[in-house]
């Protein structure tokens, strides 16, 4: 396979990739506004700890467990980050 094949293979991959952060982020604004009517903080160290366990558990090769753990890592810091935006009404 060449290099073209190859980042056309991963142009569709992070279509995929965009399409379900997308679906994330909606569920996300959903827990935004529970955790608005209910006075919860946004940030829940042990809910993290536990995905990221769980994320690291479903990598299958380890030499991609330390990446794959450092993206949701990412993902969840962006989505803390947009939760507070979205408390703060903007």
């Amino acid at each position: 396979m060449d290099l073209n094949e190859i980042r056309q293979q991963i142009d569709a991959i992070d279509k995929d990739i965009v399409a379900l952060l997308e679906e994330r982020m909606k569920l996300v604004t959903q827990v935004s506004a529970y955790k608005q009517s209910t006075g919860k903080a946004i940030y829940d160290p042990e809910r993290e700890k536990a995905l990221l366990s769980k994320v690291a558990d479903s990598v299958v090769n380890p030499e991609y467990q330390k990446s794959i753990v450092a993206s949701f890592a990412d993902i969840m810091k962006h989505s803390r980050t947009y939760q507070a935006g979205k408390l703060e009404g903007k």
